[in-house]
């Protein structure tokens, strides 16, 4: 053999090895699998559980919440959880899915026959309604006095709020971080017309006379803040309304003697009537005020979906959906913005008065930045642009952590509320129970076609 065939030997088989060595390289070991990889996340996600669930810290030991969190049965339970649910969704996804696949083509059908009659048979749907009323007004009276509490003072209360910031977010599309400052513009006006701040009022008022002078105050306030800002939009907007909640706030806390300070308003009174001899006044029982706000919110609801539909609702969706386009159109983006955020910020004034001569004292530290972003995060899961889906949105929200009250560390409440949203925006981010409008937007948005975001630009970008 030459030389030359020698060389050309040699050098084939260093690049036989070069390729072999390459090769061995790319090939993806076992525990690099995805299957694997998804075990050590869930894994990792047990340990966060246990630290999550485990025993509290303390200050004389640092480490203390890790060793009792990571030692004990918790840790075992938790990891047998994660772990469990990867063996399912590694060992038995197939299964399950043509279980739900044929749970859902069997239920389809009823379903679809049951909504059918319902848009046509106007009689069923008001029964209906009536009777979702009337099992509003009676549940009640049989809970305990801690769950009626809690259905006056968070649920209705919120619920009222949250359709508000509906208008705002969920039909006009504007982005609102601040709309519990409202709710304190409504609070202290019924401070003021009651005559329990340092400023007297040209009248003392009954409340039920504050109500409506509350939600007017809320409708020119809203319109202060949109005027100047409104011409702004997404992120930017989010700002000012933040800034315009802290301005709020701080005002209520530094004006001594406009607002009381931090001091506050005390010894509101309460809602009371005197007609035709027949006299009552609203005490300390919760059950009441319960009536009185599923009153209003009955009646916000009936003229809300009502406007809905009208020529302003849908001014708002077309803003919502593309405000150049609707611009283009003819549409009055400023004015009808300028409605959303007075209509919206209406209930704020039902809800402030209601709220304050309930509890009968108010100071600045009631209206923090947080409750903003709850109601905010109460919209968002229940479904923008639903008018039920936000009023389970914020039970469901709110009853969470008074139901976890005897369970969790008060700390801890939260970080479970945020552990559910997050996992509602992975799995289910249109809500509880969106409207068809947001609801067909996200479909469309998934198949790549349009934008499902209605406070962002359009999928193009600006035209």
């Amino acid at each position: 053999m030459s030389v030359v065939e020698s060389s050309k030997d040699t050098g084939k088989d260093a690049g036989e090895n070069i390729a072999s060595a390459a090769s061995r390289l790319r090939r993806t070991a076992w525990y690099q699998q995805p299957r694997f990889t998804r075990l050590w996340a869930m894994v990792a996600l047990g340990v966060l559980l246990a630290l999550v669930t485990g025993e509290q810290g303390t200050t004389r030991d640092i480490f203390f919440s890790v060793k009792g969190s990571l030692t004990g049965l918790n840790l075992w339970i938790c990891l047998a959880v994660t772990i469990g649910i990867w063996a399912l969704r590694e060992f038995a996804a197939e299964p399950i899915k043509s279980s739900v696949a044929a749970v859902k083509s069997s239920v389809s059908g009823p379903a679809g026959t049951v909504q059918d009659r319902l848009r046509a048979d106007a009689r069923l749907r008001w029964g209906l309604i009536v009777g979702g009323l009337v099992l509003a007004l009676w549940l009640p009276s049989t809970l305990a006095r801690t769950w009626q509490t809690v259905l006056v003072d968070q649920i209705a209360i919120f619920a009222l709020l949250a359709i508000g910031l509906n208008v705002v977010i969920g039909w006009a599309g504007l982005l609102d971080l601040g709309f519990f400052a409202f709710f304190a513009v409504g609070a202290y006006s019924t401070a003021y017309w009651t005559g329990r701040l340092p400023v007297e009022p040209p009248v003392v008022l009954n409340n039920f006379w504050v109500i409506p002078i509350a939600v007017v105050t809320c409708l020119i306030t809203g319109v202060l803040l949109g005027a100047p800002t409104l011409r702004l939009r997404g992120d930017y907007l989010a700002i000012v309304t933040l800034g315009f909640h802290e301005i709020i706030y701080l005002v209520a806390k530094n004006a001594d003697g406009l607002t009381g300070g931090p001091q506050g308003a005390r010894l509101i009174p309460d809602f009371s009537f005197s007609f035709g001899g027949i006299e009552y006044e609203w005490s300390i029982d919760p059950l009441p005020y319960w009536y009185l706000l599923v009153f209003f919110i009955v009646l916000v609801i009936v003229l809300f979906s009502r406007l809905e539909h009208s020529r302003v609702g849908r001014a708002w969706t077309a803003i919502r959906e593309d405000e150049i386009a609707a611009a283009a159109n003819g549409v009055d983006t400023v004015k009808f913005k300028l409605m959303a955020f007075a209509i919206g910020a209406s209930t704020s004034g039902v809800a402030g008065v209601i709220f304050t001569s309930k509890y009968g004292y108010i100071n600045p530290e009631v209206f923090p930045l947080l409750q903003s972003i709850l109601i905010l995060a109460y919209v968002i899961f229940g479904g923008m642009g639903s008018i039920p889906g936000v009023l389970m949105g914020a039970a469901l929200l709110v009853w969470l952590p008074e139901a976890l009250k005897d369970y969790v560390d008060p700390a801890d409440r939260y970080m479970y509320l945020g552990a559910l949203l997050v996992i509602m925006m992975i799995y289910r981010p249109q809500g509880i129970w969106p409207s068809r409008r947001r609801q067909r937007e996200l479909t469309m948005a998934g198949e790549g076609v349009g934008d499902a975001d209605a406070m962002s630009e359009p999928a193009g970008g600006k035209a």
